[in-house]
């Protein structure tokens, strides 16, 4: 079964960097796209990044040049790291895994695997 665990966030000043890490379990990156989202109460869920099966990165633009999707096969885990944080960068991060494609072009389907999230808070 697929089992995604988020971890990393927390809070952090403007400018400051967090990195979060997903640890999955029954997920294989070879056939699957992985991403990061993240939502704020009230607003819609917002891509942030991904990355396909062939290590093809995608990001949202509020988040080019600043965020680092990665990810360690043999530990089987995600990573996000951000830096240069803005306050409206704070939000609940979901990790997410998808065998399906359209995740990579933040297009999840309803088969998509998502984590419980964590909370990423950047103060000013």
């Amino acid at each position: 079964q697929v089992q995604l665990v988020e971890s990393g966030g927390g809070l952090a000043q403007a400018g400051g960097s967090l990195r979060l890490s997903c640890a999955a379990s029954g997920v294989t990156f070879s056939t699957y796209c992985m991403g990061w989202f993240r939502q704020v109460p009230g607003k819609e869920r917002e891509g942030v990044a991904s990355i396909s099966p062939y290590g093809r990165t995608t990001y949202g633009e509020s988040v080019k040049g600043r965020f680092t999707i990665s990810q360690d096969n043999a530990k089987n885990t995600l990573y996000l790291q951000m830096n240069s944080l803005r306050p409206e960068d704070t939000a609940m991060y979901y990790c997410a895994a998808d065998s399906r494609a359209g995740l990579c072009f933040f297009q999840p389907t309803t088969s998509a695997h998502w984590g419980q999230g964590t909370q990423v808070t950047v103060s000013s």
